[in-house]
Formats: C-alpha cells, structure tokens, sequence
C-alpha cells in the first residue's frame, strides 16, 4: 500500500517537546524528508509548530510555540520542500524503489544514517551529514554514467563529471562533514539524456 509519514518533525517544534532542548530547524525536517522519500514513502508532509495552533500574539503558545503562524509561513525549510519534490519528479519516480546496496561502504548509524534509492538507469542517495559516499553504480543500465550534487538547501544541481561503469566509487560532497551539510548524490544512465536533477521534465 502507498505510504508516508503523516507527521514527521514539524519545524520550530521543541525537541521531544523540551524546549531547554532547541527546537526543530530546516535541517531537521529535510532530513525527515529524504530520509521518508527514499526509504520508499510515495509522498511527505510538512509541518510547523506555530503554523498547526495558528499561533498569534493574542493566542497563549501550545509547548513553547516561539513564532506567529503568519511569520513562520516563510520558515526555510517549508520552502525547502518544494526542492524534495523538483528532484523526484526530474526521473521517473513510479518505477522507485529503496535499495540500500548501492551504498557500497561507509554507511552511518543514528542522524548520520545514508539512505538510498533508484529506479531503473538512476540512482540517488541522500548523505545528512555530507559524509564520503561509496558507491556501488551497477544496479542501474547503462554503461556510461553522468554524476550530479544536489543540494537540498536551495535545490541547485552541480554536474560532476561522466566516467564508465564501475569506474568512480567514491564521491566526496562539498564542506566539512557535520550536521546540516546534507547533500544528495545522484548518477544516472548517461545515455537516457536527464536533465539535472530538480530540474523540470
């Protein structure tokens, strides 16, 4: 049956509702995100803290609401969203499945957990924390390859390079390892002539 995570991390909601531990920022409800939608989830639902109680000077927060709904419409990771769905619909995304053994080594537990997906001459693999990236390109036809970053920030695709089948393994994403650095490698089927990744078919 379809699925998805009907409420995952809403943004500015305080951490496990403590607020004395910070609250939910951008990073967190992308990585809520990639993580549903690779992981096989046909959909995402985005959701705010402020936004849900209508939160209004007038109104007395609910859990340490910290914002007013009307501010909080223009909340970073709500815009982010949208570069969620540009990007599964640049590929054929009904063909789609999960398939952790494209990461060939290197995979993180906890919030640094690497998750992966493909359909049949594409591969994606959302890394959170920007940690190197094994690889293992064989699942998907095709002899050639073209590699992309996408940066899940502000939906921007940078082209890596072309090379063979099995030729590149290893990808290194931009900036230093650490939380908020999420980046999504994406090598397709160089002879199916995509697009750059979030770009629209």
């Amino acid at each position: 049956k379809p699925c998805l995570d009907g409420e995952p991390r809403y943004e500015n909601h305080p951490v496990n509702w403590k607020s004395e531990r910070g609250w939910f920022n951008d990073f967190d409800v992308r990585q809520a995100a990639y993580w549903g939608v690779f992981a096989g989830a046909c959909g995402h639902t985005y959701g705010c803290h402020d936004i849900w109680q209508m939160k209004t000077p007038q109104l007395a927060p609910i859990s340490a609401a910290r914002g007013n709904w009307y501010e909080s419409m223009d909340l970073p990771g709500a815009g982010q969203m949208l570069h969620v769905r540009r990007l599964m619909e640049s590929r054929p995304m009904l063909e789609r499945v999960p398939d952790q053994s494209i990461i060939k080594a290197g995979q993180q537990e906890g919030a640094q957990h690497i998750q992966a997906t493909r359909g049949a001459d594409y591969l994606m693999i959302y890394t959170p924390y920007g940690d190197v990236l094994e690889v293992n390109d064989r699942v998907i036809s095709g002899t050639k390859r073209r590699a992309w970053w996408y940066n899940p920030r502000d939906g921007a695709a940078e082209k890596i390079g072309e090379f063979g089948r099995g030729e590149r393994t290893q990808f290194d994403p931009r900036g230093e390892p650490g939380r908020g650095n999420d980046w999504v490698l994406v090598i397709d089927d160089a002879d199916k002539k995509y697009g750059p990744p979030g770009a629209v078919r």
